[in-house]
């Protein structure tokens, strides 16, 4: 059964309150029992396109079993085509209809590019470049708009500003995901996750 985008966000929401309470149930991704009724299929209820962090596990942080969240991890949880592509499959192919672009507190790729614009590495990878020039154009709005001068409120402010050119990179990167949008009720939505609290904030 297809699950609206509204319940498939309240799920997430009430799912981070208890992992931030401390009620989740981790051993919940081991069942053995839900393993094997996934053997038929998935029909998960929600994408996410998150950060590689180790210290951001989708599926804990909202307290979600086997099966119900469709995670897609990067870096900086920047968006090219395959992951614009593997959207389209969920939306499309398994019926998710909502999705989430999760980035979080103190990141270590928004910190690399803050770097990079300070001084460029001589050393750097073409691979760890693309990851940066995704970041970049975050870094040079929110300079634009005049929070440059604190590293700090700077780095905040381009997390933020990083997960709304995700989004729109989404919205407006594949016909299929606007048309799922204008006429089959995706609903993308950024959040952040604070790393020292534990809680998604939803933007």
């Amino acid at each position: 059964m297809m699950i609206r985008a509204d319940e498939a966000l309240q799920r997430l929401r009430d799912g981070n309150a208890r992992f931030v309470a401390g009620d989740s149930d981790p051993a919940s991704l081991a069942s053995h029992t839900k393993r094997q009724q996934l053997k038929a299929g998935q029909s998960p209820f929600a994408i996410v396109l998150g950060c590689s962090d180790s210290r951001v596990p989708v599926e804990v942080l909202f307290d979600q079993d086997l099966g119900d969240l469709f995670v897609i991890r990067v870096a900086g949880n920047i968006v090219a085509r395959s992951q614009v592509g593997s959207i389209e499959f969920a939306g499309q192919e398994l019926g998710a209809r909502l999705v989430v672009v999760l980035g979080h507190t103190q990141c270590g790729a928004v910190e690399t590019t803050l770097n990079e614009l300070n001084k460029a590495s001589e050393q750097q990878s073409e691979n760890l470049g693309f990851i940066v020039d995704k970041i970049r154009p975050a870094f040079e709005q929110v300079i634009a708009d005049g929070f440059g001068h604190d590293p700090d409120v700077l780095a905040a402010r381009v997390v933020r500003e990083n997960i709304r050119r995700s989004m729109e990179a989404i919205r407006h990167g594949s016909d299929i995901i606007e048309r799922l949008v204008a006429k089959e009720g995706l609903m993308i939505v950024g959040a952040e996750y604070s790393l020292d609290t534990g809680k998604v904030d939803f933007l």
